[in-house]
């Protein structure tokens, strides 16, 4: 392993690219570990390069990138070297074909001479055609490397490349690498045992039928948190506003639409948790009718919309928390670190996580963010830094406080 500058070592990983549509993917997933202090080294199939060329690997790994078993400048036997060297192996994608050859211990090219030699770890996020996934081959040579302690991230349903639809689309880049995470760590646990319920995403506030109130949140920072902290071993409830987003696993989501709902959902999830983590992007009024009908533009009064507020989840949750723990959060455009510290006051609750939607690396929707976490004594300012991590440092957080330790 290397020394990082923080002078802890860096878990190895080895990431075994095959051919398939996919395999730009595993691109994400290499930057994602990385993020997460992994030292990644690549090998490719040849066909696998035809999707994504070796140049892009080796640059963003800063490693020559292992596709010839006669041609490989830091060993004269890459594919030993490597299985020596790996802490993990990450199949990313995973093709029926490559699936096949490590059922019938198949070396033919340097990736799968390499998973051959392989005696560390070996995870599989597999992507194929619903077809190919569902063969009895296929599936008969999975059940056979389950046996043998390989690891899968399966695949999802949807649309494919190919036009069909069904299992065999990759998985979320971010389940992949929560996964590669957890087979690293396993040791990782400190949330097992608790019970969390986290709210996600904006909620949608009928005006009539067709019509209805919402922001501009996509749920990533609530689905990133669910995901880290069921991998660091908590009983997730996500309580989850209309999102495009795939459920992360091992979290029971409970869907919801709008802030009613949301409210008596994640008050009723919290009766028998340890904390609660609120992300979700509530909205503060709704109509005060419902139309049940479509309001015709010329025919009804469009103009005016009478609205109420609706209940304060956060504020609901602080209150009959009792010795358990609320974490809020703060979505400001301005005065920041103002607005979160009366927001902490006034709920109630024990941390306030605090973020600038105005600026373009902490916004809705963006793969980042730039949180402060802000006590009633003092704050603590974070870099900008991918969700996964800004998930992981929230999570740390909450950890301290279920414990009992100062977060």
């Amino acid at each position: 392993m290397i020394e990082t500058t923080t002078g802890t070592t860096a878990p190895h990983v080895v990431l075994a690219v095959t051919g398939g549509i996919a395999a730009y993917k595993a691109v994400e997933v290499m930057r994602l570990l990385q993020h997460a202090g992994c030292d990644v080294r690549v090998t490719m199939t040849a066909d696998a390069e035809r999707f994504v060329g070796t140049p892009t690997f080796e640059a963003l790994s800063g490693h020559p990138i292992a596709d010839d078993l006669y041609s490989y400048p830091d060993s004269a036997i890459p594919h030993i070297f490597l299985a020596d060297w790996a802490d993990l192996v990450l199949v990313v994608p995973a093709t029926a074909n490559v699936l096949a050859k490590m059922a019938a211990g198949i070396g033919d090219d340097c990736l799968t001479t390499t998973l051959i030699a392989t005696h560390c770890p070996v995870l599989v996020a597999a992507a194929m055609n619903v077809h190919m996934w569902r063969n009895p081959a296929t599936q008969a040579n999975i059940e056979k490397l389950l046996s043998r302690g390989v690891r899968f991230v399966k695949p999802q349903s949807g649309l494919l490349a190919c036009g069909d639809i069904g299992e065999g689309k990759l998985a979320e880049v971010e389940e992949i690498a929560a996964a590669a995470l957890d087979a690293l760590n396993p040791a990782q646990r400190d949330m097992a045992g608790m019970r969390l319920v986290i709210t996600a995403g904006p909620t949608h506030e009928a005006i009539d039928p067709v019509r209805y109130i919402a922001n501009a949140s996509t749920g990533k920072m609530g689905y990133a948190i669910a995901r880290e902290a069921a991998r660091r071993g908590a009983a997730v409830t996500l309580v989850s506003g209309p999102v495009g987003l795939e459920a992360p696993r091992d979290v029971d989501v409970v869907p919801v639409v709008s802030a009613a709902e949301m409210h008596d959902a994640a008050l009723g999830a919290f009766a028998n948790a340890d904390a609660a983590i609120c992300a979700a992007a509530v909205a503060d009024y709704t109509p005060a009718a419902f139309a049940t009908r479509k309001l015709k533009k010329g025919a009804d009064d469009l103009g005016t919309l009478n609205l109420v507020q609706t209940a304060d989840i956060l504020a609901d949750l602080s209150r009959t928390k009792g010795g358990r723990v609320v974490v809020g959060f703060a979505a400001e455009t301005d005065d920041l670190l103002e607005n979160a510290h009366s927001k902490l006051a006034r709920k109630g609750c024990d941390l306030i996580v605090a973020n600038d939607v105005s600026r373009p690396d902490s916004t809705f929707g963006a793969d980042t963010s730039r949180i402060a976490f802000v006590w009633p004594d003092r704050t603590e300012q974070l870099d900008t830094l991918p969700l996964d991590r800004v998930a992981a440092a929230i999570c740390d957080q909450v950890a301290l406080l279920v414990t009992g330790g100062r977060a």
